[in-house]
């Protein structure tokens, strides 16, 4: 039987387990995949402790499967499918799956990935270059504004920076001082984060504002701005951002996204930077490593080669 990494009700790492689960089959509009990769999102933790999206009502279902974004290989079409065919290498956002060897993909959400892209930075697409693309084109600042990203070392705000600057923005990239270097290696000009960032950061002047983080950086970040429609947060509920006069990012979860944010890296405007993977047994730790918050850009499990 293939194997999945689940959690078992909801709570802390204790509720984790790797474990046997009967092969998926494909409904009607999915396909279901041999995973070859997974992408760890801060959301997969959260969804283990209880959190529920926007707009999302339904009862979790346990053993629930960890993972929000995966690539792999077709291996059976559900009824009505036609635009994808078995053996194709694709890479979207599981109905079914994860952290797992197979996963089932409804064929709104995926998206044929092409030959220049690896299975591993394939995977690191779906959630969070997604967001961060949603959120650039969001703001839809004109080339030569510039904008400052909160949170700009995670995996969201490194595609932000690099989505951004592709467009033609300035980036001023708030982060720990340990990723100075790697900011400024996307073309960010780096403000480091902690006590007073938000004096350090009034000098670049910014015209808009992506948040990552939420909270009392949020309430900070909106000072910089005369302008609160420029400020857009994928780090708090929408009903903080609006009491501040900003929004939330709209998120468009559609296969034209994903062709999107694939088309960027192909054309090597935008590098997923996975600096780590980890095999589908030491998904666990794959998981701790975003959980305690100190990642640089992507973790990704390898589930098959």
């Amino acid at each position: 039987m293939p194997k999945a990494y689940v959690f078992t009700r909801y709570g802390g790492p204790e509720t984790e387990a790797l474990i046997e689960v009967d092969r998926p089959r494909p409904g009607p509009g999915e396909v279901l995949i041999a995973v070859r990769a997974a992408g760890v999102n801060p959301v997969d933790w959260k969804q283990r402790t209880g959190y529920r999206r926007p707009g999302e009502t339904d009862t979790r279902d346990f053993p629930a499967f960890f993972g929000n974004e995966v690539s792999g290989v077709v291996e059976e079409l559900g009824e009505g499918v036609a635009d994808f065919a078995v053996g194709e290498a694709v890479f979207g956002r599981p109905v079914v799956g994860g952290y797992s060897e197979y996963a089932l993909l409804s064929v709104d959400l995926i998206a044929r990935k092409p030959a220049g892209l690896s299975f591993a930075d394939a995977a690191t697409l779906p959630v969070a270059a997604v967001t961060a693309y949603d959120g650039i084109r969001q703001l839809d600042l004109p080339a030569g504004a510039t904008l400052l990203v909160t949170g700009a070392g995670g995996g969201v705000g490194v595609a932000a920076v690099q989505i951004a600057r592709a467009f033609g923005l300035k980036v001023v990239g708030v982060a720990s001082e340990g990723k100075r270097d790697f900011l400024e290696s996307l073309g960010a000009v780096h403000v480091a984060s902690g006590p007073g960032w938000v004096e350090r950061a009034r000098a670049a002047a910014p015209d808009g504002v992506y948040d990552l983080v939420g909270g009392e950086v949020l309430a900070e970040a909106a000072t910089l701005l005369d302008d609160r429609t420029r400020l857009i947060t994928a780090g708090a509920p929408a009903e903080v951002v609006e009491r501040l006069g900003g929004a939330r990012v709209t998120r468009f979860r559609t296969s034209e996204r994903l062709d999107a944010v694939a088309r960027l890296v192909v054309d090597g405007a935008l590098d997923p930077q996975v600096t780590r993977t980890f095999p589908l047994e030491r998904a666990g730790e794959a998981l701790r490593t975003v959980e305690e918050g100190h990642t640089r850009g992507k973790i990704v499990i390898e589930v098959a080669g």
